[in-house]
C-alpha cells in the first residue's frame, strides 16, 4: 500500500487499508492487481480522473492534422492556366497543406507521358522554395500523380503563428 505522499505503508489487509484511506479522506485505488500482493494507493480518484481528461484535451488541442489538397492538370495546358494552378499550389503549401498533383491523360496523350513528367518537374522546380516533391511522378492508370509537401521551415513558421495566436487568445480570455 502506498500513501498520498508516495511512501510505502507496507502490506495491509483490505479492512485496514480502507480504514487508513478513510482517515486520509481519500480513496483506495488498486494500481497493480496482477502483482502478488496487489498494489494499492491512497489518492483522490476524482482529481486523478479530472487531470487525465485535462491532459487528453491538451494533447488533442496540440496535435496537428495533415490536410491534402489536390490540383488536376492536363498535359496540353496553356502557360496562363499553368500559372494559375501554380498559384493555387503555392497558396496551399503556404497554408501548410500537402498537395497532390494529378495530370490526366486522355486517348493518344498516353503515348506522351514524358510531357506530363516534364510538367510535374517544372511545377516542382517553380515551388521549390516552398515545398519538395515527396516521390517521383508515378503513372496510375491514365493519371500521373505526385505529392508536394511544405518545407520544414514553412511548417515551423505556421506553428509559430498559431502559437502567437493561441497566446493572444489566452491573454484576451484571461482578462475577462
Amino acid at each position: 500500500m502506498i500513501d498520498p505522499d508516495g511512501t510505502q505503508l507496507g502490506i495491509n489487509n483490505i479492512k485496514d487499508a480502507l480504514k487508513i484511506a478513510d482517515d486520509f479522506g481519500l480513496d483506495l485505488v488498486e494500481i497493480a492487481p496482477s502483482a502478488n500482493p496487489p498494489v494499492c494507493r491512497i489518492m483522490d480518484y476524482g482529481k486523478f480522473k479530472y487531470e487525465q481528461t485535462q491532459k487528453a484535451k491538451k494533447a488533442k488541442k496540440h496535435q496537428s492534422t495533415i490536410v491534402i489538397k489536390e490540383i488536376k492538370l492536363r498535359p496540353k495546358i496553356e502557360i496562363h492556366d499553368f500559372e494559375t494552378k501554380k498559384k493555387h499550389v503555392v497558396r496551399f503549401l503556404r497554408a501548410g497543406a500537402k498537395v497532390k498533383v494529378t495530370i490526366m491523360f486522355r486517348g493518344r496523350e498516353m503515348a506522351h507521358t514524358d510531357l506530363g513528367r516534364k510538367l510535374l518537374q517544372r511545377l516542382a522546380e517553380d515551388v521549390k522554395e516552398l515545398g519538395t516533391m515527396d516521390s517521383m511522378p508515378k503513372l496510375d492508370g491514365r493519371n500521373m500523380i505526385t505529392m508536394l509537401s511544405p518545407l520544414p521551415e514553412i511548417m515551423a513558421e505556421i506553428r509559430k503563428k498559431k502559437g502567437e495566436a493561441n497566446a493572444e487568445d489566452e491573454d484576451s480570455s484571461g482578462s475577462r
